[in-house]
């Protein structure tokens, strides 16, 4: 009889992403975990679990490649946020409106959280930090 080994637990990673919570003034760093993808032996990227930052609401995502003055960012930035916030009358997100100085023309509402990506093909996380800020102040800027 041989032994085999019960079948590996999936990994999780923990990566560092921005959020952009509506009742703070700034946007502070949080640990995310990321499941692996079902499909990770294609290069899939790993899924975060975000649901404790949306409270239920439906979430929705996208991804930023370009950063100030369009130059292309080496490692772009995946925005998760809840689209239904932003046209259900909720308060307007108080560090988004602080690190636009209240320049933009459409407020953002409910949370958001931003995870950078390890490379241009988008197949993992790194950790996301102050330095990306710029690139998302331009974009909540031009937001329309």
């Amino acid at each position: 009889m041989i032994a085999t080994p019960p079948p590996a637990e999936p990994q999780f990673v923990t990566v560092s992403a921005i959020l952009f919570a509506p009742e703070e003034e700034r946007p502070r760093i949080v640990n995310i975990s990321c499941r692996p993808s079902p499909k990770a032996s294609q290069g899939v990227c790993p899924i975060p679990m975000l649901d404790s930052y949306f409270d239920g609401n439906e979430i929705s995502h996208l991804v930023l490649t370009e950063g100030l003055n369009g130059e292309p960012l080496r490692f772009p930035l995946h925005v998760w946020y809840a689209p239904q916030l932003l046209t259900k009358g909720s308060p307007v997100n108080h560090s988004i409106f602080h690190i636009t100085s209240g320049a933009a023309d459409k407020p953002w509402c409910g949370p958001v959280v931003v995870l950078k990506f390890n490379g241009s093909r988008r197949q993992g996380y790194a950790d996301a930090g102050s330095n990306d800020l710029p690139a998302l102040s331009a974009y909540f800027l031009s937001y329309k």
